[in-house]
């Protein structure tokens, strides 16, 4: 099992988050006139952004990036932080704000994500060496509280509305619900990386194992959702 992880975990993750973005491309007109658009957007956002982060592997043995050797950039832990750990949040804020309805909902989704950005940069200029060898589990953390407070206040609607009856048939219930669950088993990690460092290789597969399952649980939810589910303007009027 380790042996298959070093040598496929990354491209079954890629294969699934290229998957989701090509079904998001390839249902697009299906989803073009309502706020699910930007999602597909984001899907494609995601496979790009993680693609570039694997700019690394070409770092070594004279690879085309090896004039980084022994720089800053060396290590993709700045690039993960930025295009994930921050852009992802202030994406799904974004997107939260979209579809909520209840104008004390959107508002604290709107100031949540601001301050989480701002908050964010802030922290990434005072400890800017840190930056570019590890992840914050402060930016993580805060991350996570919010997108639980976007899919919570999203359920929240979801019960005391008529949209419950059809709650099944809604990409953004898929949405929220993966996203939920994928920050509620990941976060706690990011606690433990001091162990990458120490080369606990017993971990490092663990955390492996916890990522690649969860990645694809949640790009395959993306993928079915985007093809099962009806677009929001549909469902008002049935």
């Amino acid at each position: 099992m380790n042996d298959f992880l070093l040598e496929y975990k990354n491209t079954i993750t890629f294969s699934v988050e290229i998957l989701a973005a090509i079904t998001g491309l390839l249902f697009y007109k299906k989803y073009k006139s309502t706020t699910a658009k930007f999602f597909i957007w984001f899907l494609i956002y995601v496979s790009i952004g993680d693609f570039s982060g694997t700019y690394v592997k070409y770092i070594s043995n004279d690879g085309i990036f090896s004039f980084l050797k022994g720089t800053k950039f060396a290590r993709n832990f700045w690039w993960s932080t930025l295009y994930w750990k921050i852009g992802s949040i202030v994406f799904f804020s974004f997107y939260f704000y979209k579809i909520l309805t209840k104008t004390n909902f959107k508002n604290i989704i709107k100031y949540g994500g601001s301050i989480f950005f701002v908050f964010s940069i802030i922290y990434i200029l005072n400890n800017l060496d840190d930056y570019f060898v590890r992840f914050f589990p402060i930016i993580s953390v805060l991350g996570a509280f919010l997108i639980f407070l976007c899919t919570v206040f999203y359920f929240i609607e979801i019960l005391q509305s008529d949209k419950i009856l059809t709650f099944y048939r809604s990409l953004n219930f898929y949405i929220s619900a993966a996203i939920f669950i994928w920050w509620l088993i990941i976060t706690p990690l990011v606690f433990y990386d001091i162990y990458n460092s120490h080369h606990d290789w017993n971990f490092i597969f663990l955390k492996w194992e916890i990522y690649l399952f969860s990645n694809v649980l949640m790009y395959l939810t993306f993928t079915f959702a985007l093809i099962f589910c009806i677009p929001e303007n549909e469902i008002d009027k049935s």
